[in-house]
């Protein structure tokens, strides 16, 4: 009786532990599906981040306006050009205030040396510049771009130097040549005439 008992026992025991194996068996699998899935879902996460990051960048290179000038007319004005798929809209080109020249609007995008040329001299003489500087002179600007692009309308206000040279035999009778457009940096366009005003100083110390 004894050892049937004993047998009897020793079968229960087995059949225990082999409940016990299967029950690791199907943890095991549980938590290597739960793996599984975390390790798709995060994957597919990463992915999406990416593509949204990329295209949140390509939407902002696309909204980010830098000018193309090309010179016309021997000097007399600068044509202005979009690259890319942006087109301009309409502009107003702003000018230090030592010039006492009102901001001009146009729907043609370019630069008249008409605009400023008089304020200009005037303004070199005040600041005791000399008749004609060495090699090509500076005037900051400021140019608020209105353009389109993917359909939708966008402004950019950017500081840009317009180089120039002059030309005659004393100042009061010079001709102001334009020589081309060179970018300095964005602006708000509420911190744009401050910023040409203390560009303007800074270059001609004899500025008021």
């Amino acid at each position: 009786m004894a050892d049937g008992n004993s047998e009897a026992a020793a079968a229960r025991r087995r059949r225990v532990r082999l409940l016990t194996l299967a029950e690791l068996l199907g943890v095991s699998a549980l938590v290597i599906s739960a793996l599984t899935l975390w390790n798709s879902y995060s994957e597919r996460r990463h992915s999406e981040e990416a593509q949204t990051a990329e295209s949140r960048a390509a939407s902002a290179r696309a909204r980010t306006l830098v000018l193309r000038a090309e010179t016309e007319k021997d000097g007399d004005r600068i044509a202005l050009h979009a690259t890319g798929d942006q087109v301009i809209q309409g502009q107003t080109i702003a000018f230090p205030k030592a010039l006492g020249v009102d901001p001009v609007d146009s729907t043609d995008p370019r630069i008249e040396s008409s605009w400023f040329a008089s304020g200009l001299k005037k303004a070199r003489r005040e600041a005791g510049e000399p008749e004609r500087p060495r090699g090509d002179a500076r005037l900051p600007v400021a140019i608020t771009t209105r353009f389109t692009v993917d359909g939708e309308m966008a402004e950019d206000v950017t500081l840009y130097d317009i180089g120039y040279v002059t030309d005659g035999g004393f100042l009061g009778g010079t001709s102001i040549r334009l020589r081309g457009l060179s970018l300095i940096g964005r602006s708000s366009a509420k911190a744009a005439p401050a910023r040409l005003d203390a560009l303007w100083k800074a270059r001609h110390k004899g500025a008021k």
